[in-house]
C-alpha cells in the first residue's frame, strides 16, 4: 500500500498540521502494523495520522509516503540510514512474532541520473527480524550486480545496506530489476528472495534533435492561408513522458519577408508548416528559407534546451499568367508553289515558370486559311510560334491571306484566371509571283493507230499550258525521249508526226504501247520546263507472214505410227494469226508424192509420208502456211527432215542416223578402211622402235670406262663471260717479244698491258732511292692514271705499272747475298715501318752485327 499527497505546486506546511490519515487492511486485519516514513520531514502516528515534522516548502506535485515493512516510490530517494525495509512481515502471536509464508510487495526505488556523488551512495538498508536471532548475510544478484554491467550495484552482506556505485544515465538505462537474499552463516536459506526495482529519474541533459538538418517543401503560389507545406521532427533523447522529452516547435526567422514577415506558421507540438497569409507569388518570390526551432521542456526558453533546422519552402508555379503576344500584328512573305517554309515567327511574354505546361504555347489559326495552307508550330527553346506552309500557294489564286491566331498554353488556366485579349494577334502573308514551268494538262496522254502508218502523218497535238497568266511568255517544244526515233514535234504548237513507220512487232514496243517524252520550256528568268509523256497503242495489222515449227525433225523410212507434228508462229496478234492452213506445193512434184500434211487442228497439222519406203537421207520438205488475216499472208518455209532406218519401237538406229546424216554405205566403208590402216602404221612403228632401244642395251663395251686409261675431255657446266669478255685475244695477256706487230696495229682501241703509241698517259716514275711513302703513293697514282686513260677497255684487264722489255739491265737477282759489303748504308729500312723491321735487323746493323 501506498500513500500520496498531491498538490497543485509548491505550497509550505506547517509542523504538526495532519495532511492525510494512513490506512492498512489485508486479510490478516491491521493488527501489529506499524508506520514509518521514508523522510525526516514527516511523521506518521501509530493509528495512521500523518504531519509534517516541521515547517517546511514542498516542492513536488505528489509525495509518497512507504508504511513500514515496505519500500519507497518514484520520486523518493531513501539516504538516510536510520531509513530501513522490514521485507519479511511478522505476525504477533500470543508465544510472540512469528514468521508469515506470504511476503510484502517492495515498491520501487527512485535514482536519479547524472548524480554526482559522492559513490558509493547508499540506496536503503535491507534486513530481516531474525538478525536479532542469527547472524544474517545479504547478496543481491541481477542486471547490474553480478550481470553486466557488473557492479552497478552492491550490498554491505552484513548490514544490508545497498548502494549505487557510480552515475547512472536514464538514456542508456532506464529500470534495474534485482533479487535481495537473505541466508545465515552455513548458506542456508533464511528468507525468500525478494524483488527489488530501481528506477533511474530523468534530467534533462538532452537537446532535441532534427531528423533532417535541412528540409525540402513545396506550396503552389496563391494557396490560401491554412494550406499545408510540410512537416519537421525532431527527436529528444529524455524521457518523453516527463517535460524533459517533451517538444515544442516555433519559427524563429523568414527569408525573404515579402510580402509579410510572417508567411508560414509551425504547429508547436506537431511540428507541421502552414501557409498563414495570403499572397504567395512566383513571379515574384520563388523560394522561402525558414529557421525553425525545436525546444524541450514543453518549450520553456528559460530551462529548456534547444536546436534549429532549415526549411526550405518552395513555391511551385501554376497557370496564372496568360500567354500574351508582344505586338498585335505580324506580317510575312512567301514566294508561291514552296512548302515547309517559315513565313512569320510570332513572340509572345509568358511569366510563368520557363519549359512548363504553364509556359509551353501553342498556337492556332482562328480565320483566314479555309484551305488549310498554314500552320503554327512552337519553337521549344524561344517559345515563337513559326508560321509554316504546309500546303503550296498559288500567287494567280491568292495575292495574299489574312490570318488571325491565338495563343495558349499547354495547361489549362488556375481558377479565376482570364484569357487576355491579348492573346489574339493578326498576320498579313503577302504572296510572290515566281515563273512557274508549263505543265501538259493531259500528261500521260493516250492515243490509238494502226501500226505502219506512213512517215510523216500526224498524229496528235500534245500541247502544254504555261500557269503564269500575268506573264506573256512563249512556250517551246522539245523531244527527250524518242526510243526508235519513230516521232517529231513541232517547236511552236507542240504538233506530233511520225518520222519513221511505227512497227508494233518492234522490240520498242511494250504491250502494243509506245511511250515518248517530250518537254516544254518558257522563256522566263530563269527558263522552267516541264515534261509530258505521250503513249501511243498501236492496233495490229496483218504484216508478218506466219513461220513453220519446227525447222528440222526425223522420220522413220517406212510409214508408221512415227509422224512429225507441225505449227506455225506469227509475231502478229488476233485476228491477224491462226487458225492456219498448212499445205504442200505442188512443185517440184516428188514433195507430194512423197509426203503428205494430215490437220489436227487450227494451229497444228502432221507431216508424214505417203509412199511404203524412203531411202535414208535429208529432205527439204517445203511447207506452205497461210495465217486468218484480212488480207491474209503465206510462206513458204523448208522442214529438214531426216530419214533414217527404225528399230522395232520406231526409233532411228545408230548407223541409221549416220546414213540419214548424208553418207551412203560406200563411203561409211571407205572410212572404216582408213582407220584400220591407220592403226596398223602406229602399231609398226611401236615395235620398231622397241626392237631398236632392246639391241642398243646388248652391246657392251671391251673395256669398264673407268679403266680406261686414254685421255678424256671432261665437260663441266660452262659459265660464259660478259659480252665484252667474250672478245679478246689471249695471245695480248703474255709479254711480247717484239714491238713489231704493236707499232703496226692499226689505231683503235688499245688494251693497257699493251705498249701504247703516240701520247701515253702520265703513268708515275718510280723513284732512285725509296722512301716509306714511296711504294704507297706511287701504286695509288698509278690507279688514278689508269683510271683515266681513255684508251683503258670497259672491262677489268692487266695493268702493267713498269715496262721494262725483254732484257733487264738489272741483271740476275741471284747474286745477291746476305753479307753486306759496307758500301750501302740500309739504315733508312728502320724507317719503312714494321713490315721492313726484319730486313732492317739483317742489314742495318752495321758494326754491330
Amino acid at each position: 500500500a501506498k500513500v500520496g499527497m498531491h498538490q497543485d505546486g509548491g505550497s509550505s506546511s506547517s509542523s504538526r498540521c495532519v495532511l492525510q490519515n494512513v490506512k492498512f487492511n489485508n486479510c490478516a486485519g491491521n493488527k501489529g502494523v506499524r508506520y514509518e516514513t521514508n523522510s525526516l520531514d514527516f511523521k506518521v502516528r501509530a493509528d495512521g495520522t500523518l504531519f509534517a515534522a516541521h515547517h517546511l516548502q514542498v516542492p513536488s506535485k505528489q509525495l509518497i509516503l512507504v508504511p513500514k515493512g515496505r519500500k519507497a516510490l518514484p520520486g523518493e530517494l531513501v539516504q538516510q540510514q536510520s531509513d530501513t525495509l522490514l521485507p519479511w512481515r511478522q505476525h504477533q502471536s500470543a508465544n510472540g512474532l512469528r514468521r508469515q509464508k506470504r511476503d510484502w510487495v517492495i515498491p520501487p526505488i527512485n535514482v536519479p541520473e547524472n548524480s554526482r556523488g559522492p559513490f558509493p551512495q547508499q540506496l536503503v538498508r535491507i534486513r530481516s527480524d531474525k538478525d536479532k536471532e542469527i547472524h544474517i548475510r545479504y547478496s543481491i544478484t541481477g542486471v547490474g550486480a553480478d550481470q553486466p554491467p557488473m557492479e552497478v550495484f552492491n550490498i554491505d552482506p552484513v548490514s544490508g545496506r545497498m548502494y549505487v556505485t557510480r552515475p547512472m544515465d536514464r538514456e542508456e538505462r532506464a529500470s534495474y530489476h534485482l533479487r535481495a537474499h537473505a541466508v545465515d552463516m552455513n548458506g542456508n536459506k533464511v528468507e525468500n528472495p525478494i524483488d527489488l526495482y530501481i528506477y533511474v529519474i530523468d534530467m534533462n541533459d538532452n537537446r532535441p534533435e532534427f531528423i533532417n538538418q535541412v528540409y525540402n517543401g513545396s506550396v503552389d503560389e496563391g494557396s490560401k492561408p491554412g494550406t499545408y507545406v510540410m512537416t519537421v521532427t525532431a527527436n529528444d533523447a529524455d524521457d518523453a513522458t516527463t517535460a524533459n522529452g517533451m517538444v515544442r516547435y516555433r519559427i524563429v526567422t523568414q527569408t525573404p519577408q515579402s510580402p509579410s514577415q510572417n508567411m508560414f506558421t509551425i504547429n508547436s507540438e506537431t511540428g507541421d508548416i502552414v501557409t498563414v497569409a495570403a499572397g504567395l507569388d512566383r513571379e515574384k518570390v520563388q523560394q522561402y528559407i525558414v529557421i525553425v526551432q525545436a525546444t524541450d521542456m514543453e518549450g520553456n526558453l528559460n530551462y529548456g534546451l534547444s536546436n534549429t533546422a532549415t526549411a526550405i519552402i518552395t513555391v511551385t508555379d501554376v497557370n496564372d499568367n496568360p500567354p500574351e503576344f508582344t505586338t498585335s500584328t505580324y506580317s510575312g512573305e512567301v514566294p508561291e508553289n514552296r512548302v515547309e517554309v517559315v513565313v512569320a515567327n510570332l513572340t509572345v511574354l509568358d511569366r510563368d515558370q520557363p519549359h512548363s505546361p504553364n509556359w509551353n504555347a501553342i498556337y492556332r489559326i482562328i480565320s483566314g486559311d479555309p484551305s488549310g495552307h498554314f500552320t503554327i508550330r512552337t519553337d521549344p527553346v524561344t517559345n515563337e510560334g513559326m508560321v509554316t506552309v504546309v500546303k503550296a500557294v498559288d500567287y494567280e489564286m491568292n495575292r495574299a491571306f489574312m490570318l488571325t491566331v491565338m495563343v495558349s498554353n499547354q495547361a489549362p488556366l488556375a481558377s479565376g484566371i482570364q484569357m487576355s485579349f491579348q492573346s489574339t494577334a493578326g498576320v498579313t502573308i503577302s504572296v510572290t509571283d515566281v515563273n512557274e514551268a508549263p505543265y501538259f494538262p493531259t500528261n500521260h496522254k493516250l492515243i490509238r493507230l494502226e501500226e505502219g502508218v506512213p512517215t510523216g502523218t500526224v498524229l496528235t497535238t500534245f500541247s502544254a499550258v504555261d500557269p503564269d497568266r500575268f506573264m506573256q511568255q512563249a512556250v517551246r517544244y522539245s523531244k527527250l525521249s524518242d526510243p526508235a526515233n519513230w516521232l517529231n514535234i513541232n517547236a511552236t504548237n507542240g504538233q506530233i508526226t511520225t518520222a519513221a513507220v511505227l512497227d508494233r512487232e518492234s522490240d520498242y514496243i511494250k504491250n502494243n504501247v509506245y511511250e515518248a517524252t517530250f518537254l516544254a520550256a518558257d522563256n522566263g528568268i530563269p527558263p522552267a520546263s516541264g515534261t509530258g509523256t505521250l503513249q501511243i497503242y498501236l492496233i495490229d495489222i496483218n504484216d508478218n507472214a506466219p513461220e513453220l515449227l519446227p525447222k528440222e525433225a526425223q522420220i522413220c523410212e517406212k510409214p508408221n505410227l512415227n509422224v512429225i507434228n507441225i505449227t506455225a508462229a506469227d509475231a502478229d496478234i488476233d485476228p491477224n494469226v491462226g487458225p492456219f492452213v498448212f499445205e504442200l506445193p505442188s512443185v517440184p512434184s516428188a514433195v507430194r508424192k512423197n509426203w503428205t500434211i494430215s490437220r489436227l487442228n487450227g494451229d497444228y497439222a502432221q507431216l508424214s509420208l505417203r509412199i511404203m519406203y524412203l531411202e535414208a537421207g535429208v529432205y527439204d520438205v517445203p511447207i506452205i502456211v497461210t495465217d486468218s488475216g484480212n488480207p491474209p499472208l503465206y510462206n513458204t518455209s523448208v522442214i529438214k527432215v531426216k530419214v533414217c532406218p527404225c528399230d522395232e519401237n520406231g526409233d532411228c538406229t545408230t548407223i541409221g542416223a549416220v546414213a540419214a546424216a548424208g553418207l551412203g554405205t560406200g563411203a561409211i566403208i571407205a572410212i572404216l578402211i582408213c582407220i584400220i590402216i591407220l592403226l596398223t602404221m602406229v602399231l609398226l612403228f611401236v615395235v620398231w622402235m622397241k626392237r631398236r632401244e632392246k639391241e642398243r642395251h646388248t652391246k657392251q663395251l671391251l673395256i669398264d670406262p673407268e679403266d680406261d686409261v686414254r685421255d678424256n675431255i671432261l665437260k663441266y657446266d660452262e659459265e660464259g663471260g660478259g659480252e665484252e669478255d667474250q672478245d679478246y685475244d689471249l695471245s695480248q695477256l703474255q709479254q711480247p717479244e717484239t714491238m713489231d706487230h704493236v707499232l703496226n696495229k692499226t689505231p683503235g682501241v688499245r688494251r693497257v698491258d699493251e705498249r701504247p703509241i703516240g701520247a701515253e698517259p702520265q703513268y708515275p716514275i718510280r723513284p732512285v732511292i725509296p722512301h716509306p711513302g714511296d711504294i704507297g703513293d706511287f701504286i695509288n697514282e698509278g690507279l688514278r692514271a689508269a683510271d683515266n686513260d681513255p684508251t683503258a677497255p670497259p672491262y677489268d684487264s692487266l695493268l702493267v705499272f713498269d715496262y721494262e722489255g725483254s732484257g733487264s739491265t738489272a741483271g740476275s737477282v741471284s747474286s745477291l747475298n746476305s753479307s753486306s759489303s759496307g758500301d750501302q748504308d740500309y739504315d733508312y729500312l728502320n724507317d719503312w715501318g714494321p713490315r721492313f723491321k726484319k730486313l732492317a735487323d739483317m742489314y742495318g746493323g752495321g758494326e754491330e752485327d
